[in-house]
């Protein structure tokens, strides 16, 4: 049932890498309703070649309860089929994945709105901080929150 309880939510905050396909594949086996399916994955930057990884660090169990919490609001207010979100934490090298959502919808604008509105609720209510640190060895220290990512959020209000 599109929007309903039965809509499933995957959360994840690890280590390691992820695979998106496999991801996009799982939320969706099985349903021949799904006649979307949006996949975002942020990646680490490298910040014009100065970093040399950025270190991500969660609240355990915090973290995990407000992202599902964002999923099932995403699910409701635009009847989405499921939704995937993961998060990793740890040291990661430029290039590398940082966060996936994947959400799956009978059509592609609510996928395609609903898993934005999953990643700007994650970029500004999940408990997650970053860590810089650069090629020239110099730790830069953690990152501020962006009112870019602030304006992403209000969008939704």
């Amino acid at each position: 049932m599109a929007g309903g309880v039965s809509a499933p939510v995957t959360v994840r905050v690890q280590a390691d890498d992820f695979d998106a396909a496999a991801e996009a594949a799982r939320l969706t086996e099985g349903r021949a309703d799904a006649g979307a399916v949006v996949s975002f994955v942020g990646l680490c930057r490298d910040e014009g070649g100065e970093l040399s990884a950025l270190e991500l660090e969660h609240y355990p169990g915090m973290a995990e309860a407000e992202i599902g919490r964002i999923c099932r609001i995403a699910i409701e207010r635009f009847s989405l089929l499921g939704v995937t979100a993961i998060h990793r934490v740890g040291k990661i090298a430029p290039g590398a994945n940082i966060v996936l959502v994947v959400a799956a919808a009978p059509h592609r604008h609510a996928a395609f709105d609903g898993a934005s509105f999953v990643m700007d609720y994650l970029k500004t209510s999940a408990p997650f901080w970053k860590k810089e640190h650069f090629a020239d060895g110099r730790d830069g220290g953690w990152v501020d929150a962006k009112e870019s990512d602030d304006r992403a959020r209000e969008k939704w209000a």
